[in-house]
């Protein structure tokens, strides 16, 4: 039998390394890896690929992502990438002169540094757009900047409450300010104008040609369900996946209502069924615990501290209450689905180990693979817990380094002693626990090889930042396992994630062999080829 395709003249990361030089790939599997002597394989019709020294490994999988909000982003008013608020205002003033038409402006991704205090004020907004609504979350999406004309349409005015689940940022006077933290988003967000379906499927398609010249055939889309006015990519993904145009393989996690309890359950297993369609499957359920700690609403054991260091009453929120997670969470197991937790900080890590406790010892062992995302702050009392209880610990290695949101907004309202429990990836992996990794694009880049980077180096790429808690580092191969079969592992894709004999030849070519050259350059790396059962669906230029 010939093999449709033949990749040659390796290296080739397998399971047990870079053991082989060859691959062929018939259909969509892979159906044998070694060396020179696969060449009889080629035939008449095998598209043959000399690897020239370059790494072949399985496809990078994105654990926590979300594609659709990102491709809207980048067809809105994308403040991405802007460090000063000076260069983030013209860039507001700019789109809002290039879109007359538009009644809103929308879009987002401005950096919390580029402000003082990371709180950018209404006044910088109406100065740049003052008769429409302008409403732009920032880089990590738990909070947002508003003018005053998106404040009046809301009605929010300083007798407004904080919901229970947000926070109104208020001038000296008690007046709104102009940023909207976590549930208070909604207040503005849910009044600005959907994405129709087409603009949502397109934001897709085109979320989907970025990932896979990133080396990406696989995700898990972190949010799927309506949240704080955000659009629901449900309709996008099952469209693509029913005409085919949905080319990788995607996890969808079903958004758990915070503001309601178990009476949404049936409403979940119906999603799932509804859902669940060729390359698009929906058997997760998504638990946001906490907020994020730039604005002090991850959930702490102890309190944040203020800028004189000293401790504050608050300890952050949780946006389930965590008496009853245990029971929600429990129930969910029992009925297959697997829980996605957002927990960044100790005490919404503590919490979600609890409910996954709780499920362990009321339903006994299943497979259902909880995974706790972003663990900014563990305690490390529970460090361990991961890999008895079975949880994956998802991370997002791009955070794990020296830069103005971590030294200026979070170490100093952490203290020293909490500030050395961040992001503990070389703890967990040495306690036993199993590691996914991910993105949070459009929160960070999506590159995979600029997180393994991170992971790696403990310092962003081309930064000359000190290494940020270098015992938290990682080897480049368990950074690139965590991005290929970790991932693969917690989106359930057994025959994934890995090149050997039976496995999906889901496949990437990178431009060098990282191996073969030092840390530093690991960023460096680029995706040439990028192939998803057996199809190429990615070729940069040259490759």
């Amino acid at each position: 039998m010939h093999a449709d395709l033949l990749f040659t003249g390796g290296p080739v990361l397998t399971p047990e390394g870079r053991t082989a030089t060859a691959v062929a790939v018939t259909g969509d599997r892979v159906t044998a890896v070694g060396h020179d002597e696969l060449r009889e394989l080629a035939g008449p019709r095998t598209e043959v690929v000399d690897l020239a020294g370059r790494l072949l490994l399985p496809g990078f999988q994105d654990a926590h992502v979300h594609p659709v909000p990102a491709g809207l982003e980048l067809t809105q008013c994308d403040l991405s990438g802007l460090t000063t608020a000076e260069e983030t205002v013209a860039a507001v003033r700019a789109y809002a002169d290039g879109h007359p038409d538009r009644a809103w402006i929308l879009g987002g991704g401005w950096s919390m540094e580029a402000f003082e205090g990371g709180t950018p004020t209404r006044e910088l907004l109406d100065a740049v757009v003052p008769d429409r609504p302008v409403y732009l979350p920032n880089r990590d999406h738990h909070g947002a900047w508003v003018n005053s004309r998106a404040l009046q349409l809301a009605g929010i005015d300083r007798n407004t409450p904080d919901p229970a689940d947000g926070r109104i940022e208020r001038d000296a006077s008690g007046e709104p300010s102009g940023t909207l933290q976590e549930g208070a988003m909604r207040l503005v967000g849910e009044l600005a104008p959907a994405a129709t379906a087409a603009d949502r499927l397109a934001a897709l398609l085109h979320a989907q040609r970025h990932l896979h010249a990133l080396g990406i055939t696989a995700w898990q889309d972190a949010l799927v369900g309506d949240f704080l006015g955000m659009d629901d990519p449900a309709g996008a993904y099952l469209t693509a996946a029913r005409d085919g145009s949905l080319t990788a393989r995607v996890t969808g996690a079903l958004w758990w209502d915070r503001d309601r309890g178990a009476e949404q359950i049936p409403e979940l297993v119906a999603k799932r069924a509804e859902f669940t369609h060729g390359r698009f499957r929906a058997g997760t359920v998504k638990l946001m615990l906490d907020g994020v700690a730039e604005n002090h609403t991850a959930a702490l054991l102890d309190p944040y501290l203020d800028r004189c260091g000293c401790a504050t009453a608050n300890r952050g929120k949780s946006f389930i209450h965590p008496e009853r997670l245990p029971k929600y969470v429990t129930e969910l197991d029992a009925l297959g689905f697997q829980c996605h937790f957002h927990a960044l900080g100790d005490r919404a890590v503590r919490d979600a180990l609890d409910a996954v406790e709780a499920a362990r010892t009321a339903n006994g062992p299943s497979d259902t693979r909880p995974h706790l995302a972003h663990l900014q702050v563990v305690h490390p009392d529970d460090v361990p817990r991961f890999a008895r209880l079975g949880a994956t610990a998802n991370i997002q290695p791009l955070w794990a380094a020296h830069e103005p949101q971590m030294d200026e907004l979070t170490i100093p309202f952490l203290g020293a002693e909490r500030a050395a429990w961040q992001y503990p990836f070389g703890a967990l992996l040495r306690s036993g626990a199993r590691l996914a990794a991910g993105s949070d694009w459009p929160v960070s880049s999506p590159d995979p090889l600029h997180g393994v980077h991170v992971a790696v180096n403990r310092v962003e790429p081309g930064g000359g930042a000190p290494v940020f808690l270098p015992e938290e580092r990682l080897s480049l191969a368990d950074a690139l396992t965590a991005y290929t079969a970790g991932s693969a592992y917690v989106n359930h894709l057994d025959d994934g994630g890995r090149v050997a004999v039976g496995a999906l030849a889901d496949l990437v070519v990178l431009d060098r062999d990282p191996f073969a050259g030092p840390p530093e350059e690991i960023a460096e790396t680029r995706v040439a080829l990028t192939y998803v059962g057996g199809e190429r669906v990615h070729a940069a230029a040259g490759a």
